[in-house]
């Protein structure tokens, strides 16, 4: 059964919402290194890594661990 927002308590809300600012944070500082690297500064192709950010927070994680030379 779906749920509306509105349904859902305020803590949990609030727990979602954080979560959300924090996946969009490391998504973009993933992006932002992504960007400014050589592609000898990095372990694989930067398409691959972009394409990684988009997985929610393992892919920003992924390459914060080991996409970075």
């Amino acid at each position: 059964m779906k749920k509306k927002w509105s349904d859902v308590s305020r803590g949990r809300q609030i727990v979602i919402v954080l979560a959300g600012i924090v996946q969009l944070a490391l998504q973009a500082a993933a992006l932002r290194d992504i960007a400014k690297r050589t592609p000898a500064q990095l372990n694989g192709p930067k398409a691959g890594w972009v394409a990684a950010s988009f997985i929610n927070f393992a892919g920003p994680i992924a390459y914060f661990a080991k996409g970075r030379k």
